[in-house]
């Protein structure tokens, strides 16, 4: 007696597979993380993240270019911040001529229509290297409000589409989205970084922007990845202050909570696949014991079937190389 019921009739062949298939990775899916450096002609790689470069913003303009030419549509922007400018105030985040100012407005001179999405924290700008104001090796969550309220003002002014705090100060959303509003800045997006663990996979990013913390670690801010149920309370509390999409960092080892969130909120929810989940898989292909386009869409497919409505990959262009 055989069984009616058969799975693998649908597994025959590659056309049936497609058919069949739940998930699936799009160029629009992806946000792709810049860095940005002072100078000119200037394209370093970042030691700890093979293939992976700063750029100056005459070079930013033309990779912007080349990622919008093979359907990328939205770019995260960090910047590295020279030591002389880097204070416990955050002064230079909110220069208006500042390097992340002047890259908004290179990038939407380049090319228009790219979602411009730019991080708010304090730690590229922090002489701590902490993501807010520092007083006797404490973080001020209510002080450094106010400094990121500021930058959040300062970029979308420059023209960013979408402010991203990344700092896990509490209620930064509710103070950012006020300050918006105030300046009637209604169609800025808000990307808060609602699910951000105190993960030991950033290495090779502050590597990338030397900004490593000066003492300590940031636990006290960011979340314990012991911990699953209070991802929801966070996201929750972040749309409520106006939030219009939650993130979640790291990638694939939060998985879970970013299927909870899936199960639990209507919000677009994004996923940041980070440096030292890709560091990891290049150093592991360069030695030959993973294979690297299956590992890396395997892990990309698996954040999509998880929930993700979009994802920030270093991988992106390797990504859509296959993909197209």
């Amino acid at each position: 007696m055989y069984p009616l019921n058969r799975n693998r009739r649908l597994r025959s062949k590659q056309s049936l597979r497609n058919l069949i298939k739940e998930s699936s990775i799009h160029p629009h899916d992806f946000i792709v993380p810049l860095f940005i450096i002072e100078g000119n002609n200037l394209k370093e790689e970042i030691p700890s993240m093979p293939n992976y470069f700063r750029y100056s913003l005459d070079n930013v303009k033309k990779e912007v270019k080349q990622l919008w030419s093979i359907g990328v549509q939205a770019v995260l922007l960090f910047v590295k911040v020279e030591d002389s400018l880097k204070d416990n105030f955050g002064t230079e985040a909110i220069n208006n001529n500042g390097l992340m100012q002047r890259a908004i407005k290179e990038v939407k001179n380049s090319v228009p229509e790219m979602t411009i999405i730019t991080d708010v924290a304090l730690d590229p700008y922090s002489n701590y290297g902490h993501d807010g104001i520092v007083k006797n090796n404490k973080i001020l969550n209510d002080q450094t409000n106010i400094v990121l309220s500021k930058m959040a003002l300062s970029h979308a002014k420059a023209g960013a589409d979408i402010v991203a705090p990344s700092d896990m100060m509490d209620g930064r959303v509710l103070s950012i989205r006020k300050i918006l509003e105030d300046n009637s800045l209604h169609d800025t997006g808000i990307m808060s970084y609602a699910v951000k663990y105190a993960s030991s996979f950033y290495g090779p990013f502050r590597d990338a922007l030397d900004s490593k913390p000066g003492f300590g670690d940031k636990q006290t801010y960011q979340m314990d990845f012991h911990n699953r149920s209070e991802a929801i309370a966070e996201a929750k509390s972040d749309i409520e202050e106006g939030a219009d999409i939650i993130m979640v960092k790291p990638g694939i080892s939060y998985l879970d909570i970013l299927r909870d969130l899936k199960n639990e909120i209507s919000s677009p929810i994004a996923i940041y696949q980070v440096s030292g989940e890709y560091s990891m898989l290049k150093a592991a292909a360069k030695q030959g014991w993973l294979d690297h386009d299956k590992v890396m869409m395997e892990q990309l497919v698996s954040m999509k079937r998880a929930g993700a409505t979009m994802i920030a990959s270093y991988f992106a262009e390797d990504a859509i190389k296959l993909i197209s």
